[in-house]
């Protein structure tokens, strides 16, 4: 009997080690399926991904001059201030303006997608002078871009108002406290 046990303790042990076994080859030598495919990239973001999508609230203001004329006019100093501007804002005033400092001069180019109102928009040098004043028709995705690559500031006002007002190129800006580039510097 006790050669028995010894057999069937014997059989157990391997039937189990045939087992487990079998069941490591089967799993171990199973064929991996094809690799998942990667997943397609994103598309790139396009620049209307990101663009606002409501007007902005009013930006704090400053009091500039331009030779007799005076306006108090909203700040655009942030990215998100300039990239926003005067986009989705309606019955625009001949009091209303926006002053853009582009922080550095450069070759502006300003467009008007989400406009739905047609502005003037002057292209002013750092040393404050009007370089370059022109129409911007609303909803138009072209960009206007400057003649020249010194343009630190730009003044956007209601359509026609450097006209209505005598104001043209060569005519310099100032602020209580200075030029263009006294006031800014000073941020």
């Amino acid at each position: 009997m006790r050669g028995d046990i010894r057999q069937i303790t014997a059989m157990r042990v391997c039937t189990s080690f045939a087992l487990l076994l079998a069941a490591l080859l089967i799993t171990g030598c199973s064929k991996a399926g094809p690799p998942a495919p990667a997943p397609a990239p994103a598309p790139a973001a396009s620049v209307d991904d990101n663009l606002p999508t409501q007007a902005q609230a009013k930006l704090p203001t400053i009091r500039i001059y331009l030779g007799a004329e005076v306006l108090d006019t909203e700040m655009a100093l942030t990215f998100q201030q300039i990239r926003t501007g005067m986009m989705f804002r309606t019955n625009i005033q001949d009091a209303d303006s926006m002053l853009f400092d582009l922080r550095m001069p450069q070759r502006a180019a300003f467009w008007m997608k989400n406009c739905p109102e047609s502005i003037s928009a002057a292209y002013i040098s750092p040393d404050g002078v009007i370089q370059e004043i022109h129409h911007l028709e609303k909803n138009d995705t072209n960009s206007v871009v400057a003649a020249t690559d010194n343009i630190r500031f730009v003044l956007e006002t209601s359509d026609g108002w450097f006209t209505r007002h005598n104001v043209s190129t060569g005519a310099v800006i100032r602020t209580e406290k200075g030029s263009l580039t006294e006031t800014f510097l000073q941020r």
